[in-house]
């Protein structure tokens, strides 16, 4: 096994060694009353995150999401990025024979870094994406909806 796969995992998805008091502040106390919009799913999923420095030089991390919604991510990294910074997050996936048989499915997401914590040598950011990767059925056929007009 390389140096590599032993720090990071086979995949280079980080693994979870971080210490009691970094596990502390990743499970921090769930308000009673939740105030996000979607539930977090907490899935370690392996993802590229690119972005620009502050001389417009393009940045790429091969980093991993810690939990993931609808409406945004946690993300473990080692470079930190500033506040508001852009970011394109893309899900690496298999190849697969092109057809209608599967369902449309995103791997490129847009985001901003809302949230950076350090923890361990690790940088984790909260990003919000651009657009939400599900909207409200009813929001949708209320903005489609043509309005009539008097005449």
């Amino acid at each position: 096994m390389s140096r590599f796969q032993n720090r990071f995992g086979p995949q280079g998805a980080v693994k979870n060694r971080l210490s009691p008091l970094s596990r502390d502040v990743l499970k921090r106390r769930i308000p009673e009353t939740e105030s996000r919009k979607w539930p977090r799913l907490p899935l370690a999923i392996p993802i590229f995150v690119r972005s620009r420095d502050e001389d417009g030089k393009e940045l790429l991390e091969f980093a991993t999401a810690l939990n993931i919604s609808a409406g945004g991510a946690l993300v473990a990294v080692r470079r930190s990025l500033p506040l508001s910074a852009r970011v394109l997050l893309e899900i690496p996936s298999a190849p697969l024979v092109s057809g209608n048989s599967f369902p449309k499915a995103s791997r490129i997401l847009r985001a901003r870094t809302v949230r950076v914590t350090h923890v361990d040598g690790y940088h984790l950011l909260g990003l919000k994406f651009s657009h939400p990767l599900v909207t409200d059925r009813s929001e949708r056929q209320t903005a489609r909806r043509k309005v009539a007009s008097p005449v």
